[in-house]
């Protein structure tokens, strides 16, 4: 555990694994050492053992808003971050900084993540990492040269984020069982009344050497093009409601500042 000193806060690192994949694993402590970043292992939950039907993913849900059958691969990896709440709760931490094993990290990271915690009624989830170029809005400066921003559009990827304790009971109690998958879920943290942002310019990357884990042979659990009579509708309705949500946010933000 870190402790924060601007905050005056305690920070969490999770690294999420699979077991065998040792060079993912070494690469990470390298990473993370030369950062002087202390972190708890989190054993990776490898879908392909679950035996389903399991009461923590709805297959009917999961084919009617994501449209997909069952895939393991993204059961498993919902899971291994739900996990990762789950220990954020049960520990004396004030916040989680949740890293899957293959992100590169700034240097600054540590103190950039002090920083936001200074403003922690901004957020409840904090997105370092992102697979998209989607314009981010910025609404506070930080002052190291980085500031926390509003996305308007959907954010892929869950590389690494820090989530608060009230951020970790929601994704254990509202994201279970498993309807999306995990980058989707956690996006949609405005319909309960949460909050995100992302550090900007972004602290981290997930931009990686080593094969994705979890979109290898994704194509063969997609359903006909049929069935996303459902899924696109839903999606629309995702699209514009996170507009509006935070496009309202970030309006009070900059009328507040004035």
């Amino acid at each position: 555990m870190h402790f924060l000193p601007d905050s005056q806060t305690n920070l969490a690192i999770y690294l999420i694994n699979m077991d065998g994949a040792t060079e993912r694993l070494t690469a990470m402590q390298e990473k993370l050492s030369a950062l002087s970043l202390n972190f708890e292992r989190v054993a990776g939950i490898d879908g392909r053992k679950l035996e389903f039907p399991i009461k923590e993913f709805s297959e009917l849900s999961y084919k009617l808003m994501h449209g997909r059958r069952t895939t393991p691969a993204e059961v498993g990896c919902y899971l291994s971050h739900v996990e990762c709440a789950k220990r954020l709760l049960d520990s004396h931490a004030d916040f989680a900084l949740i890293l899957e094993d293959d992100v590169t990290l700034e240097k600054d990271i540590l103190d950039t993540i002090d920083r936001a915690a200074r403003h922690s009624n901004d957020w409840d989830l904090l997105r370092i990492t992102t697979v998209n170029r989607g314009k981010k809005y910025p609404f506070r400066a930080l002052g190291n040269g980085r500031s926390l921003a509003l996305a308007l559009t959907r954010e892929k990827g869950a590389g690494a984020y820090v989530m608060n304790r009230e951020a970790a009971r929601w994704i254990t109690k509202r994201l279970v069982p498993m309807r999306l998958a995990y980058d989707i879920a956690f996006d949609l943290e405005y319909l309960d009344g949460l909050k995100a942002a992302f550090v900007y310019p972004l602290a981290g990357s997930q931009y990686s050497p080593h094969e994705t884990q979890i979109q290898h042979n994704i194509r063969q659990y997609k359903l006909p093009v049929w069935r996303y009579l459902t899924v696109l509708p839903y999606r629309t309705y995702l699209e514009v409601s996170r507009f509006f949500a935070r496009g309202s946010d970030l309006l009070a933000y900059k009328l507040y500042r004035r």
